[in-house]
């Protein structure tokens, strides 16, 4: 990890850009824009830890990045990819706790991280900013109530088929390999293999070149239900 110097009109242009701080006047972004600053990461660093005190709330910039839980035999569970744009760390930056979570570089990219203090500051002074905090809680919450359901409730099939749903088609995008995919979906990659033969046989998918695309949108939403 290395740390990035920054101009205060950049800092400023991507608080502008996040949905926790859209809505905040010009001198309130300049005051949140001091207690921000820019970090690098490499493929395979780890931002942090489950467990290690947090320092504020992260944004990505540039790059994408995972946050997993490790079980007890040190099996990985994919909780979300992270792309440009994404704010996580929330937890820990607004109730003062450790990260419940790891997160881990897939790539280079550059995360911003704005000042845990100045957060606090801001849910006291600003109802605003404090209902922008509220709701997108609300919104990882039910993310989370629907995670459960699905590995509750459906088979590996249907949960993989809605991952694949999820996942950007384009060619310059990503692509997930299949432990990853298992590594998400909270089972190994040889039910995975199977699974994807399975949406294959159907007509559902075809996979060319490791990239999953859908080859018929009427077959895999049957899939999805």
């Amino acid at each position: 990890m290395k740390s990035i110097e920054t101009k205060a009109n950049e800092r400023i242009k991507v608080l502008k850009g996040n949905e926790y701080f859209d809505e905040l006047s010009e001198n309130i972004l300049k005051d949140v824009a001091e207690h921000m600053h820019l970090r690098e990461y490499q493929r395979g660093d780890v931002l942090f830890w489950e467990g290690d005190p947090c320092d504020g709330l992260h944004i990505i910039e540039h790059g994408s990045a995972k946050i997993f839980k490790l079980s007890p035999q040190g099996r990985q569970y994919i909780v979300r990819i992270l792309q440009e744009g994404d704010t996580f760390a929330e937890v820990p930056a607004f109730d003062e706790g450790s990260n419940p979570v790891n997160v881990e570089a897939l790539e280079t990219c550059r995360v911003w991280v704005i000042n845990t203090e100045k957060l606090h500051e801001l849910i006291q002074e600003h109802p605003v900013f404090a209902q922008k905090v509220l709701a997108n809680f609300g919104k990882m919450l039910r993310g989370l109530v629907r995670m459960v359901s699905e590995m509750a409730f459906y088979q590996v099939t249907h949960r993989l088929a809605r991952l694949i749903a999820e996942l950007p088609q384009e060619k310059s995008a990503p692509h997930w390999t299949q432990e990853q995919l298992a590594a998400r979906l909270g089972t190994v990659r040889e039910v995975v293999a199977r699974s994807m033969k399975e949406l294959e046989r159907s007509g559902a998918i075809k996979v060319e070149d490791r990239r999953i695309q859908i080859a018929d949108q009427e077959i895999f939403s049957q899939w999805l239900q």
